[in-house]
């Protein structure tokens, strides 16, 4: 882990010769569903007032340190304000990713009509907390086998020994590394792969899961409950997670297999795009989130940049016309060409590396690196022949409770077609970091029929010149929107609209908006776009 290490244990709650308590604020100052930052010891602390109960957590999000003194409260949660990752203000347990460590909770006591919370010293620098885990106990046989080491098969994992499953976990990927980052991949692309480790291999082992790396599923059997890997070897399980995610798809014309065609997938990719385009005339094909945040990245590290879009815009499925017309602008101020509504023909080379890229509308670009970002493939071949049912595109369907056709196997993460509840749980297939995670935590707890049907909120957040626009909801279909603030002062707040509900939102320097909108969509409350045009944003709790 970057950053502090995460403690494992609670300090004991009786000692209190090991404790540091300063008086932080007056009864006073905090009224009934409001919180704010104190300082005890030069230590950030999350003061909160729910029901007349005071309380005090870390107040730095595990994700990536974000102040959740800024984030949006509703009853006994907190919503941190960049990504979206939600913590109990009672316990500081973790509620909602994309974090993945829970918070220190400090003691606090009234005296005088002043409030004063106690921070234990030993873990004083400790702003991070592993959940209490179980490990493997000896002769119980049980297996739970999750395949793909990504986001969806770690959090399973966790959440299975958090619940005190004593069998054993296996974790079987084709990746070289153990789980990592992967949404930081595109933003700082020359990055050593050890600072994007998610857990060390001391924690496998620490609490019993096994972890295989570089060994791929080749096929299923769900009669015989096994899985055929690679290197000729079988293993049986009892209950089963896919999670195998998806692959880039290659660009498929003639050309396509000179040198210096890139495609981004692993660290190893993002440090070779890092130092093939220094200097360099790069072509980027695709403005998904992806390629966008490359082409920000390379800003001042390639002599040009070119964007090649299929569409008339950036975005336009997704975040809109007008948030694609201003990122474009932010874009193109850096010197940033683009192509729209346009597609590559045909990549010419000379002495097999990349030198010019031919465009449909004739356009000839000179080219060092073309990074091709078109979108994805399934990793589902391995599952033609069982019995597992895949939808039309070869993604896995399964329930609200991540079940496939076949009992005993779930599927999880970017591979999965599933009801989405907020919208009227239609079936959807949606690539966030943050929702890999709630299917593998879900996958989990139903493993354990501990029955817990999916209700988190997509959240996605894309980074460009160093500006964070963030996403909430479910937005395919929107009808409308209604934006508030100025594209133009790079500072705004979408609602997108369908129905006359809002189904989404995104902002840029508006936060916490868009926690504030996913809070409200998780709880089922309907925003209306009556609500979402009203000059009174006070709900969405902006400091």
């Amino acid at each position: 882990m970057s950053g502090t290490k995460p403690v494992d244990s609670d300090p004991d709650p009786e000692d209190t010769s090991e404790e540091l308590t300063e008086a932080v604020c007056l009864e006073s100052d905090l009224q009934d569903g409001q919180m704010m930052e104190v300082e005890v010891g030069h230590h950030n602390v999350l003061l909160t007032r729910c029901e007349g109960r005071f309380s005090a957590i870390g107040n730095q999000c595990t994700h990536y340190g974000a102040p959740l003194s800024k984030g949006a409260l509703t009853g006994h949660t907190v919503r941190c304000p960049w990504h979206g990752a939600c913590f109990n203000v009672l316990t500081g347990d973790l509620e909602e990713y994309p974090g993945i460590d829970s918070l220190p909770c400090h003691k606090v006591k009234i005296q005088n009509s002043k409030v004063y919370v106690s921070v234990n010293k030993r873990t004083l620098s400790q702003e991070k907390r592993i959940k209490p885990m179980g490990m493997a106990v000896p002769g119980i046989t049980h297996t739970v086998l999750l395949l793909g080491g990504g986001a969806a098969s770690l959090i399973c994992a966790e959440v299975l020994r958090q619940e005190n499953f004593a069998g054993r976990i296996i974790m079987a990927t084709k990746d070289e590394l153990l789980p990592y980052d992967k949404t930081r991949l595109s933003k700082v692309m020359n990055v050593q792969s050890d600072s994007l480790l998610l857990r060390r291999m001391e924690f496998f082992h620490q609490y019993d899961i096994e972890v295989w790396l570089r060994k791929e599923a080749l096929s299923v059997d769900t009669d015989k409950k096994t899985v055929t890997f690679d290197d000729g070897t079988d293993q049986t399980y009892d209950q089963l997670l896919i999670s195998t995610g998806c692959r880039a798809k290659h660009l498929n014309v003639p050309g396509f297999k000179l040198d210096n065609v890139k495609m981004l997938e692993t660290p190893e990719d993002a440090r070779q795009i890092h130092s093939a385009c220094l200097g360099n005339n790069v072509v980027l094909v695709g403005t998904s989130f992806v390629g966008m945040e490359i082409a920000s990245y390379l800003i001042g590290k390639a002599s040009s940049i070119t964007i090649i879009g299929s569409t008339e815009l950036p975005y336009q499925n997704t975040l809109g016309p007008d948030i694609g017309k201003a990122t474009m602008m932010m874009l193109s101020e850096k010197n940033v060409r683009f192509y729209m509504n346009d597609n590559v023909t045909e990549i010419r080379g000379i002495d097999g590396k990349v030198k010019e890229v031919v465009l449909k509308s004739a356009q000839v670009i000179p080219a060092d690196v073309l990074i091709v970002g078109i979108g994805v493939k399934p990793n589902s071949e391995f599952l033609q022949a069982s019995k597992i049912q895949l939808d039309s595109k070869n993604y896995v369907t399964v329930d609200k409770y991540m079940r496939t056709n076949v009992p005993g196997v779930f599927c999880g993460g970017d591979l999965a077609t599933f009801p989405l509840v907020t919208a009227k749980n239609r079936m959807v297939n949606i690539g966030h970091w943050q929702m890999a995670q709630a299917h593998g935590r879900n996958a989990a707890l139903n493993m354990l029929n501990k029955p817990t049907e999916l209700r988190s909120v997509p959240f996605y957040w894309t980074v460009l010149l160093g500006k964070t626009i963030r996403y909430a909801g479910y937005g395919e279909g929107y009808t409308e929107t209604v934006m508030k603030g100025k594209l133009e002062d790079k500072k705004f707040l979408a609602f997108y609209i369908k129905n006359n509900e809002v189904v989404a939102a995104a902002s840029l320097n508006y936060d916490p908006a868009v926690s504030a909108v996913a809070q409200r969509l998780v709880e089922g409350k309907v925003i209306t776009k009556r609500e979402a045009e009203s000059d009174d944003l006070s709900w969405l709790q902006l400091s």
